[in-house]
Order: C-alpha cells, then sequence, then structure tokens
C-alpha cells in the first residue's frame, strides 16, 4: 500500500506498540520477546533490596506493614493485553516530577489494588520476553505502588519482597498543546523535539507512563529506526483501526518529517529520526514518560 501524503493511512499515521503494534505480526515473532531488545540494563545497575526507597519517595519507616493476603493461583497475569481491572487511579498521574527508581518482578509475584488490600493479578519479570522494570510512584506502610503496564493511570501496589530496585536517570515529557518531547536527565532538560500527536478521537493518553520495550520498524514508513513501546494504551480502544486493535501507545519516528507539529497519529508520539536514535541510545526502558497539556514554563531547550 502507498503511504504518500495523498493517503488516509499516511495522514493518520500507524500506531505502534509495545513490542506490538499490530496483533498480527505479534503473531509472526516480529515484535515482542524474539525481535525486541530485552535488557538495557548493566548488571551493576540493578541492586536488590525488598523495600528500597528512592529519593523522589519517601517512607515513613515506623508505619506497620500490613500482611499480603494469599493470592489465587487462578489470578490473571498482565501481558500484553489491556491489563485486568480492579487496580487504584493513579493520584498523581500528571506530576512531572522525575521517578528515580524502578522495580523489577524477579519471579512472579501478585498486584495488589492497595496496601494489604485485594490481590488482583501477577506480575511476571518479563512481559512477552521483553524485561519489565515499572517505575516506582510510591511508598506506604512498607508495600510499593509501580505504574500498572498495559493501562493507563493506574497503580499497582507490591508487598516486600520479589523484586530488584532499578535506579532510572531519565524521564521524557510530552506536551501535547505545543507538540514537544523533553527528555530530562537527573531533573535537568537535556533536549528537546517537534512531534506528532493522536488525531482528534486518537488523542495521546494524558498522564504517567513508562517505556515498555523497544522493537524493531515493521515497516518501511517507520524510517528504519527502532520503535520505543510504552506501557499506556488507547483511551479508547475502538476509535482505532480494526487492524491495530490491542496496541500500545509507541514513540516512533517516520518515513519524512513533514506532519511535526500536528495531531496525525494513532494517538502514538512521532519525532525525528535522529531524534528517536539519540533515545534509544540514552533513555533505558522502565524510564518514566508523562503527557501533559502544557508546562507552566517551558524548557530551556524549547
Amino acid at each position: 500500500m502507498s503511504f504518500d501524503r495523498k493517503s488516509p493511512y499516511r495522514r493518520r499515521g500507524i500506531w505502534v506498540a509495545a513490542a506490538i503494534a499490530v496483533p498480527a505480526l505479534l503473531v509472526t515473532a516480529l515484535l515482542v520477546g524474539q525481535a525486541l531488545t530485552p535488557s538495557s540494563t548493566a548488571p551493576e545497575d540493578r541492586v536488590v533490596a525488598a523495600d528500597p526507597t528512592p529519593s523522589s519517595v519517601e517512607q515513613n519507616p515506623e508505619e506497620p506493614v500490613p500482611p499480603a493476603a494469599p493470592a489465587p493461583a487462578g489470578l490473571p497475569v498482565v501481558e500484553y493485553e489491556p491489563a485486568p481491572g480492579g487496580f487504584p487511579a493513579d493520584p498523581a498521574t500528571m506530576d512531572t516530577t522525575p521517578l528515580t527508581e524502578g522495580a523489577h518482578p524477579t519471579r512472579r509475584i501478585a498486584a495488589y489494588d492497595a496496601p494489604g488490600g485485594r490481590p488482583r493479578a501477577f506480575l511476571e519479570p518479563t512481559i512477552r520476553g521483553v524485561e519489565l522494570t515499572m517505575p516506582i510512584a510510591d511508598r506506604r506502610a512498607g508495600w510499593t505502588a509501580v505504574l500498572l503496564p498495559s493501562a493507563n493511570r493506574r497503580l499497582a501496589w507490591l508487598p516486600p519482597g520479589g523484586f530488584d530496585t532499578v535506579p532510572l536517570r531519565d524521564q521524557i515529557v510530552v506536551e501535547r498543546k505545543v507538540h514537544r518531547l523533553t527528555w530530562y536527565r537527573a531533573g535537568k532538560a537535556v533536549r528537546s523535539w517537534e512531534i506528532s500527536l493522536g488525531q482528534s478521537g486518537q488523542d495521546t493518553p494524558l498522564g504517567r507512563t513508562f517505556i515498555l520495550g523497544r522493537t524493531p520498524p515493521p515497516e518501511e514508513v517507520y524510517g528504519g529506526v527502532d520503535i520505543y513501546a510504552l506501557g499506556s494504551i488507547p483511551d479508547d480502544p475502538e476509535s482505532v483501526p480494526a487492524g491495530l486493535r490491542g496496541a500500545h501507545i509507541g514513540v516512533h519516528t517516520w518515513q519524512d518529517d513533514d506532519d511535526l507539529g500536528e495531531n496525525v497519529t494513532n494517538g502514538c508520539i512521532r519525532l525525528t529520526r535522529t531524534g528517536q536514535r539519540e533515545l534509544l541510545a540514552e533513555v533505558r526502558p522502565g524510564s518514566s514518560l508523562v503527557v501533559v497539556d502544557r508546562l507552566p514554563t517551558p524548557p530551556p531547550t524549547a
């Protein structure tokens, strides 16, 4: 199929996902698992800790730790498909404070809806072969809250044990109103790029999410540069083309830069090839990404 500027598919863009853009491609293993880079973290970057406390998330060590209720063996497992329901909303989803540590499950662990609450699903060390690292968003009474993958603006609570902590130095902030993506390291803006975002009815979802994994481009229109699939999914899955149902939001480039600064994609975040290559080289999976309408003050790199 042609993807020239007159094609409706070219104008809307194609929306790619976490290991995954089109469900049929998942079957052919072009995406998650076999083709995705499983990990970009050196072994020395990980520190085992049952109850880590990053500088960005405070915890009162004197709080009693509510016990974790046994998790039934039949609970669903969080996968690439939309996560099971029952998890709480992220109360700070629009907060742009950097999240400086992530949690990587070292075995199957149960995810709860509150400290000492009800188990809702299991989390595995990988999602379809891709190592899972979730930014730590909160700590309370000995429990750790992480951004839930395959869901929008949701948290999962983890009891102590069963995960390693991973330092996260980078953050990406996307501003919808001004079509700008800014990469931050250690809280300081490094570089900003003009981007394209979701068209009307398929808007790029607001709120905090994270980089779930990396996948090669499945088609030439992606400019030959790998894609970063995010933990977020469409706010309205029925609004996207049928061939893209079940896909995640992605950060990717395109065959040209003609539509930068416009709302033309199926929800994905599209930037230049040089910008995408720099993010792929510098920003590791697990790093947080937050989409806001606009920052109160433009970053110095704008």
